[in-house]
């Protein structure tokens, strides 16, 4: 009996030994449970991170490249100013023609015989003019007869130089120097004034022609030094000689002509060209084109990080676009760029700066 007693006694203490193990197990739980969420609150509220890189700026020559053509400073279309049938062709397609050089001669015709006609009867009205003057002198011819004589001395210049002019239009002359380079004529066409007979271009000087963007067209001027790349390879240097100062309505886009000299017209007319402008020298960052980013605005520009850890926004202005990188100007001196992360912060947000070099930056690829 004594013994079953102790058992009993002893189930008893082991029950009792179990609950409150039980309690402070509980105690232990809920004690931790609090520090659990103190930690996923501080992970929630932990900054971003983005990696930036600090970038100074440099002296860089503001060049502006451009694609263009190259282009005849001159081009004229020969037209007949008189008709007739063509009986001679003293030029053909791609010669070099000097100024006044013939180039087309018309027939004649009845010309010459209209050209003496008019000379006899000039000298019928100098006549008349003369007696009717000596006349008037002696008071035996009015005044009002005598400018009748006048006039009609006058119309008779006037039909002599118009014969003159007439004739020597059935020679057809180059008015400058150049290249013929279209002839649509041959022996036998009959022309009519205003027909083209050839077309002329001069290619000394030559140009190159490109159409500069609004931005950069307050940079250039007449006279600035030039040079262009040619799609052969050959460099040119010349001299800005014309600034459009109106818009291409559809690009927005100023027309700009470089000239140089062309002695030997080894560049020809059309040929795709890169137009080189140097604009001064400006301090500008070198950058990926990666880091580039756009404002809320839709402007194009970088995200940077100052000395308190907030994102700011900085237009920028293209300086040059290399194979090393893009030349950027309208920064400050130094800057924090952002160069991972910028399309996930926002202007004002408050961020944690991870330099390029830093370890912790593998742990950005999963963000």
């Amino acid at each position: 009996m004594k013994k079953s007693y102790l058992i009993a006694a002893g189930v008893a203490v082991i029950a009792v030994g179990w609950v409150l193990s039980g309690q402070f197990g509980g105690k232990e739980e809920k004690a931790a449970k609090p520090a659990n969420d103190a930690t996923a609150v501080k992970k929630k509220a932990a900054l971003p991170r983005v990696k930036v890189r600090t970038s100074a700026a440099l002296s860089k020559v503001n060049e502006l490249v451009i694609l263009g053509k190259t282009e005849a400073s001159r081009r004229v279309s020969l037209k007949a100013e008189t008709a007739g049938r063509i009986i001679a062709i003293k030029a053909k397609k791609g010669d070099r023609v000097k100024k006044g050089d013939v180039i087309v001669q018309l027939e004649v015709d009845d010309r010459p015989a209209r050209l003496a006609e008019a000379k006899a009867k000039l000298r019928q009205r100098q006549i008349e003019f003369q007696a009717d003057k000596e006349l008037s002198a002696r008071n035996f011819r009015s005044k009002v007869k005598l400018a009748g004589t006048q006039a009609l001395l006058e119309s008779a210049k006037a039909e002599l130089a118009k014969a003159k002019l007439d004739l020597n239009r059935t020679v057809i002359r180059a008015s400058f120097g150049g290249v013929l380079e279209l002839r649509p004529v041959e022996i036998g066409d009959y022309v009519k004034i205003g027909n083209p007979v050839a077309t002329i271009v001069d290619l000394s000087p030559i140009l190159v022609v490109a159409n500069i963007p609004e931005a950069q067209i307050g940079y250039v001027q007449s006279g600035l030094p030039a040079n262009a790349r040619l799609i052969d390879g050959r460099v040119i240097n010349g001299m800005v000689r014309f600034v459009s100062a109106e818009a291409i309505t559809a690009t927005r886009t100023f027309k700009v002509e470089m000239e140089t000299a062309n002695l030997d017209h080894s560049i020809v007319s059309g040929l795709t060209a890169e137009l080189r402008l140097s604009l001064g020298e400006v301090r500008a960052h070198r950058v990926s084109p990666a880091v580039l980013t756009l404002s809320k605005d839709g402007l194009v520009g970088v995200k940077s990080v100052n000395n308190n850890g907030i994102v700011q926004f900085h237009e920028i202005q293209l300086v040059a676009d290399t194979p090393e990188g893009m030349w950027l100007g309208g920064l400050p001196e130094l800057l924090t760029i952002i160069s991972i992360g910028q399309e996930f912060v926002k202007v004002g947000q408050k961020v944690e700066p991870v330099p390029t070099s830093s370890p912790a930056v593998s742990a950005l690829k999963g963000k």
